[in-house]
């Protein structure tokens, strides 16, 4: 192999790892993978995913895909909203307490959950959709007014 060409393979697979971008693929050859390791709560960020069925009484591919997409956001929303619940801020308190003594600061976390970033979409060969969703601890903690542990 010329070694132009040998520049060229090695420019298209570094391209290639450089493109997934660091984020876990649920899906392989449109089958959802039969173990998910996942690590909900890192330094920065709270990352969640979420499993969409699709219907199947609709006819098109993009409607299936959309309502299964839409079903996959809620429930990533869901799982996320529980873990933060869970989150211990200073004082000793969690977020759920923190939540059931201030409606505020309830509209806070749930407003910022659907807000969080859709960081990717893989759909399956039946039209299902899992999404993974991601939220920026520091932005949670600034709007909430709050510091965790």
């Amino acid at each position: 192999m010329k070694d132009s060409a040998k520049m060229a393979l090695m420019g298209v697979l570094a391209f290639s790892i450089a493109g997934c971008g660091g984020h876990t693929t649920y899906v392989k050859k449109g089958e959802i993978s039969k173990t998910i390791d996942q690590d909900a709560v890192k330094n920065k960020y709270i990352e969640t995913i979420g499993i969409g069925a699709a219907d199947p009484s609709l006819t098109g591919t993009t409607q299936r895909r959309a309502t299964s997409r839409d079903a996959a956001i809620v429930q990533a929303q869901y799982e996320m909203l529980s873990i933060v619940k869970g989150i211990q801020v200073e004082g000793g308190i969690t977020v759920q307490k923190a939540m059931e003594s201030d409606s505020k600061i309830e509209t806070t976390v749930k407003d910022v959950i659907r807000g969080a970033e859709i960081i990717r979409n893989e759909w399956t060969n039946d039209d299902g959709c899992l999404v993974t969703l991601r939220l920026e601890k520091k932005r949670l903690e600034t709007l909430m007014g709050v510091k965790f542990k």
